[in-house]
């Protein structure tokens, strides 16, 4: 989970002015980074050759 710490960090190093868009994408990007953290701390990975396995599929 993010931190109100993390959020005010984040205002911080936004310029002056910044549309609320840019803010809550940023916001977003947090979240995601967390969630793969705590998916890696989990054990919740695949191997580099299994990720390659998932994009050939995809990429047909």
């Amino acid at each position: 989970m993010i931190t109100k710490a993390q959020i005010i960090q984040t205002i911080k190093d936004l310029p002056d002015e910044f549309s609320s868009e840019e803010l809550i994408q940023k916001i977003i990007l947090l979240q995601k980074i967390d969630k793969g953290t705590q998916q890696s701390l989990n054990g919740e990975i695949i191997s580099n050759d299994e990720a390659k396995k998932h994009l050939s599929k995809w990429l047909k």
